[in-house]
């Protein structure tokens, strides 16, 4: 999916503490791309925090989710030139994985 509905395709992505909406590439289950997956970015720690609490297929309502963006081997890992309540990566793009809860 790429992190961002307004920096689709940048090869870094700025983002900033609050609400975020992310488009889904691909299927997601039930989800047919481009879905909107919106949720909450927290930048405080050394890794930027994505939760997304809904999904709002392009042919229906809103539906309710719990699910979390993720890349392996730290890729959500904040540049060092981040700016207090902001996150830059490197790459745009990030899967989202269903959860139980977010902890």
């Amino acid at each position: 999916m790429d992190l961002d509905a307004n920096q689709i395709g940048s090869r870094r992505v700025t983002l900033y503490d609050g609400p975020i909406e992310s488009v889904l590439r691909e299927d997601f289950g039930t989800l047919e791309g481009p879905a909107r997956l919106y949720g909450r970015v927290w930048t405080a720690g050394p890794q930027v925090v994505i939760r997304y609490y809904a999904a709002h297929p392009m042919d229906g309502d809103k539906v309710p989710i719990c699910a979390v963006a993720r890349l392996g081997d730290d890729q959500m890992r904040k540049l060092p030139e981040s700016k207090p309540g902001t996150a830059i990566l490197d790459g745009s793009v990030a899967a989202a994985f269903v959860v139980d809860a977010f902890r």
